[in-house]
C-alpha cells in the first residue's frame, strides 16, 4: 500500500512513517502501527443520543466475536451467499482500487484478492484487521485501522468502495456517507447494503436496565431513506431488493443452493411477488 494515501483522521494532514510511527505533519500526533498495520484512530469520536461509545464497543465486538467463523445455520449460510454474491455483481468491472469499510471478517478480501485488484480492508477492530491479512496474505491486500467517520484516506483514490451490514451501526448514517464519498475517483461506486425495512428488537441490558438494540443495529432503512442520506447532490442512485424471509424460515435453501445467481434471483422476484417479505436492500451511489 502507497502510505502517502494516509491522512491524519484529526486535521486531514499528510503522515510521516517514522519506524512505523505515523506522525502528522501539522498537528504532531503520533499514531502507532501494530504488525505493521497503522492504527489511525481519531482522538474524538462521535457519540450517539444516549451515549454510547463505539469505539471501545466494537474492539470489544472484534475480540469477542470470531467475524470470520463460518455459519452454523445452513439457510443462515446461504442467505449470506446471496447477499455477497448480489454485491460482487454490483462492482464496476474496472475496479482496481477498492476499500472494503467495516470489512469484519474479510469475506471481500478473500473473493477480490486473487483476481489482481488492489484491496484495503478498513475496520475498527485491530484484532479484525490483523486476522484478515493473516488469513487472505495476498500481496495487494492490506489493512488499515481507524473509524469510518473520520477516515484517514486522501480525497479522490478509490474506484469502489464497499459497506457491506454497517451502516444500521453507524451512529450518524449522513456524515458516514458524507465521509466515504469523496474518497472516490471521478466515475467511482459506493455500494452500501443492509437489512430491508427490519424492525429492530430490543432487550433489557442486564448491566444498565436500559433497553440496547439486538445486533446493535441503532437504524432501519429502504430505499427512500438511503436515497435522502445524499440529498441535495447530483449523485446517481440505484437500489435492489432481495431475499425472501417466508423463504429462509422454510429452509428452501436445500434446493435454491443448487441455483446460479441469475436464477435464484428470478425465483427470489416470484417468491418476493406472492409473499413481500424482502429481507435486503443494495443500493449503489455514483459519482458522476
Amino acid at each position: 500500500m502507497d502510505l502517502n494515501i494516509l491522512l491524519c483522521p484529526d486535521c486531514g494532514s499528510d503522515l510521516k512513517d517514522e519506524h512505523g510511527t505515523f506522525i502528522c505533519a501539522s498537528c504532531n500526533r503520533n499514531y502507532e502501527s501494530e504488525n505493521g498495520i497503522p492504527l489511525l484512530y481519531p482522538s474524538h469520536f462521535t457519540e450517539n443520543e444516549k451515549g454510547m461509545n463505539y469505539l471501545d464497543h466494537y474492539k470489544f465486538d472484534g475480540e469477542y466475536y470470531d467475524y470470520f467463523e463460518g455459519r452454523s445455520c445452513k439457510a443462515t449460510g446461504h442467505d449470506e451467499r446471496r447477499l455477497r454474491e448480489y454485491i460482487l455483481s454490483k462492482i464496476p468491472k474496472t475496479s482496481s482500487t477498492i476499500l472494503d469499510v467495516g470489512s469484519g471478517g474479510s469475506w471481500l478480501a478473500n473473493a477480490l484478492c486473487k483476481k489482481n485488484i488492489e484491496l484495503i480492508s478498513f475496520d475498527i477492530s485491530a484484532n479484525n484487521i490483523a486476522k484478515s491479512l493473516d488469513l487472505f496474505p495476498f500481496d495487494k491486500h492490506y489493512g488499515v485501522v481507524g473509524d469510518a467517520l473520520n477516515p484517514p484516506f486522501k480525497n479522490g483514490i478509490f474506484d469502489c468502495i464497499i459497506s457491506s451490514e454497517v451502516i444500521e451501526h453507524i451512529v450518524e448514517p449522513i456524515l458516514f456517507l458524507h465521509k466515504l464519498l469523496p474518497l472516490l475517483k471521478p466515475g467511482g461506486t459506493l455500494i452500501i447494503s443492509t437489512p430491508y425495512k427490519e424492525k429492530i428488537q430490543y432487550s433489557i441490558c442486564t448491566h444498565c436496565n436500559k433497553p440496547t438494540p439486538h445486533n446493535a443495529h441503532l437504524h432501519s432503512f429502504d430505499e427512500n431513506k438511503l436515497k435522502d442520506l445524499i440529498e441535495g447532490t447530483n449523485l446517481n442512485f440505484r437500489y435492489y431488493t432481495f431475499g425472501n424471509k417466508a423463504m429462509h424460515l422454510a429452509r428452501t435453501y436445500v434446493l435454491l443452493q443448487f441455483l446460479p445467481l441469475g436464477l435464484w434471483k428470478v425465483v427470489d422476484s416470484i417468491a418476493n411477488l406472492i409473499i413481500n417479505k424482502k429481507e435486503h436492500i443494495v443500493c449503489t451511489y455514483k459519482v458522476d
